[in-house]
């Protein structure tokens, strides 16, 4: 089943071509824009281990320098 109504969008970041599946999913870049933008949030992510309670995900700097209470100051 085509859809004869389906319009060329252009990502919102480069310009280029994005393909209609991803627009019908809700995404406004192209894969690359959307992939850069992707490893740019995940670059500030970290996983620790907090206590003795397991790894969990660690997004704020100052939560993640709160751990390491080892160092000297």
């Amino acid at each position: 089943m085509t859809n004869n109504n389906a319009e060329p969008h252009a990502c919102t970041e480069c310009g280029e071509w994005v393909y209609s599946k991803r627009v019908a999913l809700g995404y406004t870049t192209c894969r690359a824009c959307g992939e850069a933008a992707a490893r740019r949030a995940r670059s500030s992510w970290t996983i620790g281990a907090p206590h003795k309670q397991g790894y969990q995900l660690i997004t704020n700097r100052a939560e993640l320098i709160g751990l390491n209470n080892k160092t000297v100051r």
